[in-house]
């Protein structure tokens, strides 16, 4: 059975009345532009009587962009309207970059005092944080309310906790920081922060590698630092050379006392 023929699509024929309408589609754009229209720079036929008049842009804020007015007529009318006034973009135009949703903006040290961060929906690097399964948010089945009940005299009663993907992130992103093995600092010091006494090991699973230095001498001071971590400030350096320790003072009591009585 033979294929059959395929139709090539009719091109719109220019319509006399659209296309002399130049004049008209300038006075158009003149209505909304803040500055003079450029030259006319060509007419497309959209359809039937439907064609669409371009000008240049001459804002300097806006390079390569042009007017764009289509007008139309009515079959069996003389009279041509316009239909649409746009602003639109030529080839080299400067463009916006692209848009990207708020929570991928967000980058560490963008939220500032009295900011609010709401939580994503459904955020991959939280879970819940009792054993309620799905429903651990949920007031109405009765196991959930034992549980929220069993965990509170427990003093667990966060419902989120890290999920494992989020204690990853966290791992990897404080590994590759400052206070991780990879840098200047650790390769200089004496010893790693897991033999220090002012390593404070951090609880749960990151505990395994992180900790919190507590020596206020240590640029570390107050920060997480992973266990192979290093500074010059280590708890087992001491000093080669002590200085010698002062005796007591001595009081001349004698000579004081001899005074009294002159």
């Amino acid at each position: 059975m033979a294929a059959a023929p395929t139709r090539t699509p009719r091109r719109p024929k220019l319509d006399p009345a659209c296309a002399e309408a130049i004049d008209f589609a300038r006075d158009a754009v003149a209505e909304v532009a803040i500055v003079d229209v450029g030259e006319h720079l060509g007419m497309t036929a959209e359809a039937d009587r439907v064609v669409t008049h371009r000008f240049a842009c001459d804002h300097p804020g806006y390079p390569g962009w042009y007017w764009a007015v289509t007008v139309v007529r009515a079959s069996r009318a003389k009279k041509v309207t316009i239909n649409e006034v746009v602003l639109l973009p030529g080839e080299g135009a400067l463009l916006s970059p692209e848009w990207v949703p708020w929570e991928e903006r967000v980058e560490p040290g963008d939220l500032q005092p009295g900011m609010v961060e709401p939580t994503p929906d459904n955020d991959p690097r939280l879970e819940p944080g009792y054993t309620a399964g799905e429903h651990a948010a949920d007031a109405d089945p009765a196991e959930a309310s034992w549980t929220r009940a069993i965990v509170a005299e427990l003093g667990l009663g966060r419902e989120r906790v890290l999920s494992i993907e989020g204690r990853s992130e966290a791992a990897e992103r404080w590994i590759s920081g400052d206070g991780g093995p990879r840098n200047e600092m650790t390769k200089q010091a004496p010893a790693d922060c897991l033999s220090c006494a002012y390593f404070v090991r951090l609880t749960g699973a990151l505990g395994h590698t992180f900790g919190v230095c507590a020596n206020g001498h240590a640029p570390s001071d107050g920060r997480v630092v992973s266990v192979d971590h290093g500074c010059g400030a280590h708890s087992d350096v001491v000093a080669d050379h002590r200085e010698a320790a002062r005796p007591a003072p001595v009081w001349d009591t004698i000579d004081e006392d001899q005074n009294l009585f002159d």
